[in-house]
């Protein structure tokens, strides 16, 4: 449909138009925001594992930019000859995008032959506060450039 036509069509239909607006408006609030949020370890604190060849530690995290917030996690790992891997379930408490609230990251990483692999989720029905509803994946890096959490969410 030409573009030309619909701009006229709305123009002679008010309800139409408001409809419209209505609805790009929550087309654009659905739309996935991605940010990018340098962060650092304030406590690792290991602890005996339940499963015997596991280690597990508390760890501690502070992060800045457009997620400003602290976080604890309770990771599990494993270790082997051939390659080490981990899983956590994490609390992020603060403000992402100016929106305050907590919400829980489900993440974990394996080395060994071949790349490395990771992966990272909001834990759906997680948010709190104007975080509530918040979706979506996490990538946590660290090379050269330092420690961040990438994360692409809608809410």
């Amino acid at each position: 449909m030409d573009a030309g036509l619909i701009t006229t069509q709305l123009a002679a239909r008010p309800s139409a138009r408001r409809r419209h607006e209505r609805l790009t408006g929550i087309v654009a609030a659905m739309a996935r925001q991605t940010v990018t949020a340098s962060f650092e370890i304030i406590a690792w604190d290991e602890r005996p594992a339940g499963v015997e060849g596991h280690g597990a530690a508390v760890v501690r995290r502070r992060f800045r930019g457009p997620l400003q917030a602290t976080s604890v996690a309770e990771l599990l790992a494993v270790e082997t000859a051939h390659g080490t891997s981990y899983v956590a379930s994490e609390r992020v408490e603060g403000t992402l995008d100016g929106r305050s609230g907590s919400f829980v990251i489900q993440h974990g990483g394996i080395t060994g032959a071949g790349p490395g692999r990771t992966f990272g989720h909001v834990v759906p029905g997680s948010g709190t506060g104007d975080l509530e509803g918040l979706m979506g994946d996490a990538a946590f890096a660290r090379d050269d450039a330092g420690t961040r959490l990438t994360l692409s969410y809608k809410l």
